[in-house]
């Protein structure tokens, strides 16, 4: 059987915090637990979480129930967060929204920019909607649908940003960091797919063979350029293809940027295909929307990879695999380890990498120096939290 075995590196002076003294671990040790296979006589049995003996735990038993006292003392949070036991499903979505403004209107510069950001384009496409549907130009009412979906994605980036100030909890242990990476990728994927809307425009207006272009579309394109060059502005500092991304924030303000910097192409491209028109050169509107398109998307690729890659999970860029595999080697080449069975990286966030290693070691070893040994290679190259499990040959 496994059983759960917590390890500290640091050593044993320190005292244990709370958490450690509630299930066992060692003195304020998060980042490597190690798990250890062997034969007993009895059979299997639960972690001890007290000094008191538990009891024995069948296999057949497909569920556990945790006493309520090992999470919360007086029905506070003993481990996360400020020690308030939240009801995630009584909380309605005003209480909600209000708690998001409230640390919005508190919150950084970039927070109060993206939010006055989102109040000038919904200003804007609602005041386009309106025109559009008492004039009865089809042209102002998609593109003001467009706008207002745009404006929903800025949104939820604010959303993202404010979420993830919250500290970690039982439902989610590790925090709400990557609430901003998935705001990213989402920003990202609409992204892609307002490239490929444009390169299908395109092609429909080289088809159609269309020639002359409404005129009341330029108002609104040179207002929308204006609008979001306001926000090129505000997010400048990430006005680049490619950042060396090191916190989930600057994924987020990332794609904001480039966001609001695909929707300004977007409206020049528009406004250059009108001039180039009234100049009488041929397939203008084509040759504009197809530099937009592929603009657009030689812009978003780098960061629809980047926000991919850290959703599923994909081996940390910021650690070479070369330098993974030399720690493997060394570890391997010690006399008291078999071999390494399994070995996982990946990155929760920017900045947090943890892993996972399985290791088979020789029987009757002591394993504390091989822990320490582990912890110090992997924690060089930047590896927060290492969870080991040893098996006896």
């Amino acid at each position: 059987m496994e059983r759960s075995i917590s390890f500290n590196p640091r050593g044993d002076n320190e005292l244990p915090d709370d958490r450690s003294s509630d299930v066992g671990y060692a003195a304020n040790d998060r980042r490597l637990a190690y798990s250890r296979s062997f034969q007993q006589s009895h059979g299997p049995r639960t972690p001890a979480v007290t000094e008191a003996a538990k009891p024995f735990l069948d296999r057949t038993v497909s569920s556990i129930d945790m006493p309520p006292d090992i999470y919360s003392v007086d029905g506070s949070d003993v481990f996360f967060g400020e020690g308030k036991d939240v009801d995630m499903a009584k909380v309605s979505v005003l209480e909600m929204v209000w708690e998001v403004f409230g640390v919005v209107t508190s919150g950084n510069r970039q927070m109060k920019r993206l939010f006055l950001l989102i109040a000038l384009n919904v200003l804007y496409s609602t005041t386009e909607l309106s025109i559009g549907i008492f004039t009865g130009r089809v042209g102002l009412v998609s593109d003001a649908f467009h706008l207002t979906f745009g404006c929903g994605l800025l949104t939820f980036s604010l959303f993202a940003m404010a979420t993830s100030r919250k500290k970690p909890d039982h439902a989610y242990s590790y925090g709400y960091k990557r609430l901003e990476v998935l705001s990213a990728f989402t920003n990202a994927l609409f992204l892609m797919f307002m490239s490929f809307s444009l390169a299908v425009e395109a092609l429909h207006a080289f088809i159609q063979d269309e020639s002359e272009h409404k005129h009341y579309l330029i108002v609104s394109a040179v207002t929308n350029l204006l609008v979001n060059l306001l926000g090129v502005w505000f997010f400048r500092n990430y006005a680049r293809v490619n950042i060396a991304y090191r916190k989930a924030e600057d994924m987020n303000y990332h794609s904001v940027c480039l966001h609001v910097i695909s929707d300004s192409i977007r409206s020049a491209g528009l406004i250059l295909a009108s001039w180039l028109l009234s100049l009488g050169v041929e397939n203008a509107e084509v040759l504009c929307l197809g530099l937009v398109s592929v603009t657009v998307f030689m812009l978003v690729m780098p960061l629809f990879k980047a926000t991919g890659g850290v959703l599923l999970q994909m081996a940390p860029p910021n650690i070479p695999s070369s330098a993974l595999s030399k720690c493997l080697r060394q570890i391997t080449s010690r006399e008291d380890v078999t071999e390494v069975l399994q070995a996982r990286f990946w990155e929760v966030v920017p900045g947090h990498t943890v892993g996972s290693l399985r290791l088979q070691v020789k029987s009757g070893i002591d394993e504390r120096p091989l822990l320490q040994y582990v912890y110090d290679v992997y924690h060089d190259l930047g590896v927060q939290d290492l969870t080991l499990q040893t098996d006896y040959t």
